[in-house]
């Protein structure tokens, strides 16, 4: 199984990598701005079955780096995660335009391309499966908190555009669901709710998100589901 997963240098985004190259079947993607740690990673458990790569999913240039290294390499993908994520916790009316701006490139508008560029690589036998990593903020009816309007508005519409593509990419035997996590204890939480303790670890909710990029698409398509002990 080919995975690739964005924001694969920290937080859950690790731990899922940890988990999926566990398995010697898997060849697993990373994707990341960030990546000296990660390369280190790699080298010092000898994870032969993993390929970091190098970019900005904000910039054109780096989705083509990314599509031409899987030509180079000729692979099929089977799952993307989009679990890269930007978060600003500031009053609504202190938000800068360049701060809403990087926000929606990266929770929104890099997903959307990244889908776009890489579905051609999407056309194996088996079922595909894109899941996208939303957030209990992102969702209608569930208590929103203050700081974190564009943060939530853009978990928002990456839920309403995995609903979207459900439909559209059905006929090509891929499903695209959103996982909405409630409070996992990373960095990009500490950051929204400071001095607060998660119920669960990166590394816990990642044992959950391996089993279901891996199974979820046999049970569920178009689906927002929440993933959520508490929010905070």
């Amino acid at each position: 199984m080919v995975i690739t997963i964005t924001g694969a240098s920290g937080g859950i985004g690790f731990e899922l990598l940890k988990k999926c190259s566990q398995n010697e079947n898997n060849l697993v993607i990373a994707v990341s701005r960030h990546t000296k740690t990660l390369e280190k990673w790699v080298q010092k458990e000898n994870r032969f079955n993993v390929l970091v790569i190098t970019a900005d999913l904000t910039k054109e240039l780096h989705l083509k780096k990314i599509v031409k290294t899987l030509e180079s390499l000729q692979l099929n993908l089977d799952v993307l995660v989009n679990n890269a994520g930007y978060l600003v916790n500031k009053n609504f009316e202190s938000i800068l335009p360049e701060e809403l701006e990087a926000v929606y490139k990266t929770n929104v508008f890099a997903p959307f391309r990244l889908i776009q560029v890489l579905l051609p690589f999407m056309k194996n036998k088996s079922r595909g499966h894109i899941v996208n990593i939303g957030s209990m903020g992102g969702i209608q009816g569930v208590e929103k908190f203050p700081g974190l309007s564009a943060y939530s508005s853009s978990k928002a519409a990456l839920a309403g555009l995995s609903e979207c593509l459900a439909l559209e990419l059905a006929p090509r035997n891929i499903a695209v669901n959103c996982l909405a996590l409630g409070a996992v204890q990373t960095e990009m939480l500490s950051k929204a709710f400071p001095g607060y303790k998660a119920p669960l670890s990166a590394e816990r909710m990642a044992e959950f998100v391996y089993d279901f990029v891996r199974n979820g698409q046999h049970y569920f398509n178009g689906k927002i589901l929440p993933v959520s002990l508490s929010t905070p």
